[in-house]
């Protein structure tokens, strides 16, 4: 691929930070100077690392996914985003599973916080089921029926007719969601692992050449770039397996 490609490519690749201090997570960012991947700080990270580390990840230049993934009566929702939207954050997630009025809160929060000063409007998308999620979990744990990927569409349906910008979904469902949604609709799609990958806790995986081959907007990619030996050359062929056209 050309210089440009690869860049484009590369920020379509949001590489997870799943750490548990911000000194980790910076080691791993210096290993990657230079690529210019997408960034997704969790929960562990924001947590232990707070507001001042995705400030310091904006001033790198860096588009920022914060995954939080909300969840609570709207009002809370809607100040929570508000928060998170004056960080500057380039798109952050609530679960679809908290209801259309609970959606349309963190959009009021958005609007909030960009009425009184904020200078950007991030993507806010739904969380769909997570990729963990097996058939057997969805049906007898969680306690609906019919397949995952119904429940994954009709959650989408929902963030879209709630005004959402995309949802989180496994790959296998991104198809699905578009056909259901529109290609406008963001797929950002965790359960990402190259060939030879071993799974972890992932249920519903693909490689990123598939992913992005079954239609999807942006990968997430964690443990096979963040724990390999050498993680800037783990990215780097990543990049080396994908033509997205």
């Amino acid at each position: 691929m050309e210089t440009t490609a690869r860049a484009q490519s590369a920020g379509r690749i949001m590489v997870a930070l799943d750490f548990a201090s911000a000194a980790e997570a910076e080691t791993l960012i210096q290993e990657l100077r230079g690529i210019p991947c997408y960034i997704k700080v969790g929960m562990q990270l924001f947590y232990a690392a707070g507001p001042h580390f995705v400030a310091r990840l904006k001033d790198e230049g860096y588009n920022v996914f914060l995954d939080v993934k909300m969840h609570d009566i709207p009002n809370t929702v809607k100040g929570g985003s508000e928060s998170v939207t004056r960080l500057g954050v380039d798109m952050f997630n609530i679960h679809a599973a908290g209801g259309i009025k609970m959606m349309e809160g963190a959009l009021e929060g958005v609007d909030k916080a960009l009425g009184g000063g904020a200078t950007k409007r991030p993507q806010v998308i739904a969380v769909t089921q997570l990729t963990s999620t097996s058939q057997m979990m969805l049906n007898e744990e969680i306690g609906i029926a019919g397949r995952v990927e119904d429940a994954v569409v009709r959650y989408a349906r929902l963030a879209r007719q709630a005004g959402l910008q995309g949802v989180v979904a496994s790959p296998l469902e991104v198809s699905a969601v578009k056909e259901a949604c529109g290609a406008d609709f963001i797929t950002v799609t965790p359960g990402i692992r190259p060939a030879g990958a071993a799974l972890g806790d992932q249920s519903r995986v693909m490689t990123p050449a598939e992913a992005f081959a079954a239609g999807t907007d942006y990968v997430v990619i964690g443990r096979p770039i963040t724990a390999a030996p050498d993680p800037r050359q783990a990215l780097e062929q990543i990049l080396d397996s994908l033509e997205i056209r």
